[in-house]
């Protein structure tokens, strides 16, 4: 059994979905992101860092106590190697499917979110701010297209942790101010992930949760996610 303490970003899309495809059982925690839930003792013990999502393995694979992890990346790594599916075990193969999903955690993610948080959260249009982080999605969108020109997903021949962690930072492509018509190889493998069964439960799940999916945006919210020191 995994806990898994979520909300309904892509950082927490990321772990559904895999969940759905292992088939693994789990339960869900829910952390209102902006109602202040990532500020709970409970939480902090998990997560120190006050981020969605993370999760504790109530039989991690040593039979020890319970293990917490946080940070997407590391959830997905550890469940992918406690599963045995969906990142090679060694070799190359390994090592490019990791690149790609730290090419998510470090790129793709923090840019498009600086573009959500310029374009549709701050108080005040900053142009240059709303230009530069537009442009570098872009770019990273530009770099992700180049790699599917040749290689059915992001990692090669098969489907792996890299195309969950980066599949739900390109769905939200409008609100990032991108036309996903302009990466027409990005276009093919979102579509085809976009008609997995397990993508459908995942984003099932989310709408269960919370109808409007990602961050009711008012006062309150801005208080407890951008509010922060």
């Amino acid at each position: 059994m995994i806990d898994l303490y979520y909300w309904t970003t892509p950082n927490g899309h990321k772990i559904t979905i895999f969940l759905e495809e292992a088939g693994l059982e789990y339960r869900l925690k829910p952390i209102n992101i902006g109602r202040g839930d990532q500020f709970s003792t409970e939480f902090l013990e998990i997560a120190p860092n006050n981020r969605i999502p993370a999760i504790v393995d109530k039989k991690p694979e040593d039979g020890g106590q319970p293990l917490p992890l946080f940070e997407s990346g590391a959830i997905l790594e550890y469940l992918a190697d406690k599963c045995g599916q969906f990142l090679p075990k060694s070799g190359r193969e390994r090592y490019v499917t990791l690149q790609w999903l730290y090419w998510q955690m470090g790129g793709l993610g923090p840019m498009a979110g600086q573009n959500h948080h310029f374009r549709n959260y701050a108080p005040q249009k900053i142009e240059y701010a709303v230009e530069r982080y537009i442009n570098e999605t872009s770019r990273l969108y530009s770099v992700l297209d180049k790699r599917l020109d040749d290689n059915e997903f992001v990692g090669g021949d098969e489907y792996t942790i890299a195309d969950m962690a980066i599949w739900p930072w390109i769905k939200p492509h409008a609100n990032q101010g991108q036309d996903i018509e302009d990466f027409p190889h990005v276009l093919r493998w979102f579509r085809a992930l976009e008609a997995r069964p397990a993508i459908k439960r995942a984003y099932a799940v989310a709408e269960d949760i919370n109808p409007q999916d990602g961050v009711k945006m008012d006062e309150e919210a801005r208080k407890h996610l951008f509010g922060q020191r």
